[in-house]
């Protein structure tokens, strides 16, 4: 019987000693401040009620922000490490080209970063939402909007041959290999003419280049308000032929410009531009026999 009791004893006294030295559950930051357009949206979607303090000022500005009317619900900051820092956060979100200085700064004052670089491609929008997931304590949420998501992507997914779209924006600007838009366009069943023209990354097309290209589909930008120069080169009557011959689609850069799931939509616009224009095809070369 003693013996028993001693065993006993022992193995109460194994246990204890296991649990103490097991490494405690982290707990989930209470407040969370994001300073960088792309986490703001990331950090809205997964906190908790009570979470998330404070979204970047680019969170309500419908040009960018693919999330306006939820961001007003949330104070604005500027990024600046003062103004942050007095929130008290024990959590800020950024991202990799955010704010350096802030970022440097709040973590020689103790502050606990997160950053995310910017998504280049589809495949990186489950794992910043797992990432921002993990860092506030909400993997299961972050779980399900990644199965949503990817539920989205084989949904949107357009099986039709590529055609040939040319993205342009004020000043002649577009977007080559290696962008988020250049994978959206992929998948909407487009290919991208300025990464045939060899650009890699964001950069200007001359208009030159553009119309010699004489692309299938001119992708612009939703207007800004008011009037710039920089937009006049959009007017240009070269470009207006060529939309005149090509397809059109204007697209809102707030779906475009963040690796969230709010690329569905521009997956959605982009795939029903191409039906279009495939439908077009089929009805000039009716017309044509």
């Amino acid at each position: 019987m003693r013996a028993c009791v001693r065993a006993s004893r022992r193995l109460a006294l194994a246990l204890a000693a296991g649990l103490a030295a097991a490494p405690a559950v982290a707990e989930a930051p209470r407040r969370v401040v994001s300073i960088n357009l792309c986490t703001d949206q990331l950090a809205m979607m997964l906190a908790a009620p009570g979470q998330l303090l404070s979204v970047s000022n680019l969170a309500t500005e419908p040009q960018t922000s693919a999330m306006v009317e939820e961001a007003r619900a949330y104070p604005a900051n500027r990024g600046q490490a003062e103004q942050v820092f007095l929130m008290r956060p024990d959590l800020v979100l950024a991202g990799t080209f955010t704010a350096r200085a802030s970022v440097d700064l709040l973590r020689r004052l103790g502050v606990e970063v997160v950053e995310l670089p910017p998504a280049t491609s589809l495949a990186d929008i489950p794992g910043h939402l797992r990432i921002v997931g993990r860092a506030i304590g909400r993997e299961a949420q972050a779980e399900r909007l990644v199965g949503e998501f990817e539920a989205g992507l084989e949904r949107l997914q357009v099986d039709l041959p590529p055609a040939r779209a040319a993205m342009y924006y004020p000043s002649g600007y577009t977007t080559g290999s290696g962008t988020l838009a250049d994978a959206i366009l992929d998948h909407a069943g487009f290919s991208n003419v300025a990464a045939d023209l060899g650009l890699d990354g964001g950069g200007n097309l001359p208009l030159e280049r553009l119309v010699m290209a004489d692309p299938e589909m001119i992708v612009t930008s939703t207007a800004y308000p008011g009037s710039s120069r920089a937009e006049e080169l959009l007017a240009h009557p070269a470009l207006r032929a060529v939309q005149s011959e090509a397809g059109a689609a204007e697209v809102s850069d707030s779906d475009w410009i963040c690796g969230t799931p709010a690329v569905l939509r521009a997956l959605q616009e982009m795939g029903e531009a191409r039906r279009r224009l495939g439908s077009l095809s089929l009805t000039q070369l009716d017309e044509a026999r």
